[in-house]
């Protein structure tokens, strides 16, 4: 069996709802939720409540609820989005509402783009890249380097200009409810900016059509591509709440395979490296995905960043990375996780601390099926942390640490060097979240 790789890839709370009559009165076209403990609020300007995870530390994260008309705006296609996004440097508050689902694969006009495309005019071909890097040829010990891979590079490159989506700073971007809001085919890229909110949308079948082989990754080699769903970078007081992410309707098991490694299109689901920080990751869904969630993209990354709260999620048919962490300190509490398999996505891992991560896992149930082992739970290569407590299988209090510890050997540490704080909405049991998370989590919960 092949190493797995831990690269980078290249590449509410519960709310109540409000009448319509009272929507229409409180702010005419927006959204009002009622909020146990902040009462009666406008969804597109909700804030992150206080001690709400690490992302309310500091100055908290209000996203663009600052925004004034002129900078609020309802977007249906991807032209609109882009026009509405503005200049990544640009810092003046905006609230972006998207109204039903978004297809980032489409030109201006709103014309389909395809693979084919992006390919068009960058002179290449799968069948050439694949007869150029052949390993019986071309060997495994670099990189592949010349005309096709820059030809690949080119095509990926046409494909990025049009489906990344760059968010600046002090902007809220919120699913309208009702309308299936969402991006299928994009990423959005928080990068190097401050204060975003992303709330109320389903991220579907984001796909690089032009992933590149690696015949140095793992011990086999790897087919790695380019795009996250929701991506980080250098980003600071992020709030990602009550979203779907799924590789829907493309999954992993129609990949072919080329020199014998999976053909891989999807890489993250939502991303956190390049030292971001103050992230609270709170009642979405994760599923039928592999590589879902990288907490620091490199062992190398400098401390005292990607500083995560994630809270009150589902992932169910996720392989790994739920997340994979790295350097920071990050707290994982009131989590579901099934780990049977769903349409060909088999667990191999939960939570994976490495590079000295001190983890913080409380109070988080897993479903595990007949025969599944509680050593597989967990993750690490000697040097992360997870401090566990409160944690049940199958509605049993277990230590999965030490199940870990027992079966491993690279051990996790079972201490960290913080205390969790920022703990607002922290349950004092497990047991009840298989039922009170499957209608408070995703998107479309809130209206």
């Amino acid at each position: 069996m092949a190493a797995p790789s831990h690269r980078r890839s290249l590449r509410s709370r519960r709310a109540l709802v409000v009448s319509a009559a009272a929507v229409a009165a409180a702010v005419g076209a927006g959204v009002v939720v009622m909020n146990a403990n902040a009462g009666t609020v406008d969804l597109y300007h909700q804030t992150l409540a206080a001690k709400d995870g690490w992302a309310s530390s500091g100055t908290g994260t209000t996203g663009g609820t600052k925004a004034d008309a002129a900078h609020t705006f309802t977007v249906s296609t991807r032209a609109q989005l882009v026009k509405a996004l503005g200049s990544a440097t640009d810092t003046t508050p905006r609230i972006i509402k998207i109204k039903g689902t978004i297809d980032a694969n489409t030109d201006d006009a709103g014309k389909k783009l395809t693979c084919a495309s992006y390919a068009s005019g960058t002179g290449y071909s799968l069948s050439a890249y694949l007869k150029a890097y052949d390993p019986s040829s071309y060997g495994t010990s670099k990189l592949p380097s010349g005309t096709q891979e820059k030809a690949r590079a080119a095509a990926q490159a046409k494909q990025a200009k049009n489906i990344v989506f760059k968010v600046p700073a002090n902007t809220s971007v919120v699913g309208v409810p009702g309308t299936d809001a969402g991006i299928s085919g994009g990423m959005l890229q928080i990068q190097n900016v401050d204060n975003v909110v992303v709330r109320n949308l389903t991220f579907a079948a984001t796909e690089d059509c032009f992933p590149q082989w690696d015949p140095t990754d793992g011990d086999d080699g790897n087919w790695n591509s380019n795009y996250d769903s929701v991506t980080l970078r250098g980003a600071t007081h992020v709030w990602a709440d009550h979203n779907t992410f799924t590789d829907a309707p493309h999954l992993d098991s129609a990949n072919p395979k080329y020199y014998g490694r999976e053909y891989q299109i999807h890489d993250g689901a939502l991303d956190i490296t390049k030292s971001s920080d103050l992230v609270t990751v709170s009642r979405n869904q994760f599923t039928n995905h592999d590589k879902t969630m990288l907490i620091g993209s490199s062992d190398s990354e400098p401390s005292g960043k990607l500083r995560v709260s994630i809270h009150h999620n589902i992932w169910k048919g996720i392989v790994q990375r739920a997340p994979l962490a790295r350097v920071g300190q990050v707290h994982i509490y009131d989590n579901l996780y099934d780990v049977t398999t769903l349409n060909g996505y088999a667990t191999q891992y939960s939570i994976n601390s490495r590079a000295k991560a001190q983890v913080v896992a409380e109070n988080n149930y897993w479903k595990v099926p007949a025969g599944g082992k509680v050593a597989k739970l967990l993750s690490g290569d000697g040097t992360g942390a997870v401090k566990g407590s409160g944690n049940l299988v199958n509605g049993t209090v277990t230590d999965v640490v030490a199940a870990y510890n027992a079966a491993a050997s690279k051990k996790l540490k079972t201490t960290v060097n913080w205390t969790p704080t920022l703990t607002a909405g922290l349950e004092t049991s497990a047991k009840n979240l298989p039922t009170t998370l499957a209608t408070t989590t995703g998107a479309s919960v809130l209206k």
